[in-house]
């Protein structure tokens, strides 16, 4: 979609590996849920991160801190190393970023729409900015580094 072109912009120079893709439940962010990663629908993704039913031309972010979004599913090896990653930086970034997660086997039409190939990708969405993508498994000091670059939490 040349439309959103403009969102993706890879930092394949940290991918270590990826699998490909053909394609707890929580449908929003309950306030008891920060700290934790939270999974996500079309759904919720639509009230929490961005509508793009509403403005599908238009990058209007919805949140009220940065947010990393993982795209994974459950067979990807690399996925579930990433994911303990994810739980760990949630933590320690509470309350300055939300990480969600989207599964692309269940969430197809959120995996299209990215046009996620390769998993893990991990969306990074700062507050104010256009978003970025990483794909691979990184280890948890690369996250780090680009939380404090992209979405400029220090």
């Amino acid at each position: 979609m040349k439309k959103l072109t403009f969102i993706f912009i890879f930092l394949a120079t940290f991918s270590l590996s990826a699998c490909n893709s053909n394609a707890g439940n929580n449908n929003g962010a309950p306030e008891n849920a920060e700290g934790q990663v939270v999974k996500l629908t079309a759904e919720s993704f639509q009230k929490l991160v961005w509508d793009y039913k509403k403005n599908p031309q238009e990058w209007v972010f919805l949140g009220d801190q940065p947010v990393i979004i993982d795209f994974y599913a459950d067979w990807c090896r690399p996925c579930k190393i990433v994911a303990p990653i994810m739980d760990e930086l949630s933590k320690e970034y509470k309350g300055k970023v939300r990480i969600y997660k989207v599964n692309t086997d269940e969430q197809r039409e959120l995996a299209g729409l990215f046009q996620i190939q390769s998993i893990p990708a991990m969306l990074f969405i700062p507050k104010n900015g256009k978003p970025q993508m990483s794909v691979g498994a990184l280890q948890k000091p690369a996250y780090v580094e680009m939380i404090n670059k992209v979405l400029v939490v220090k």
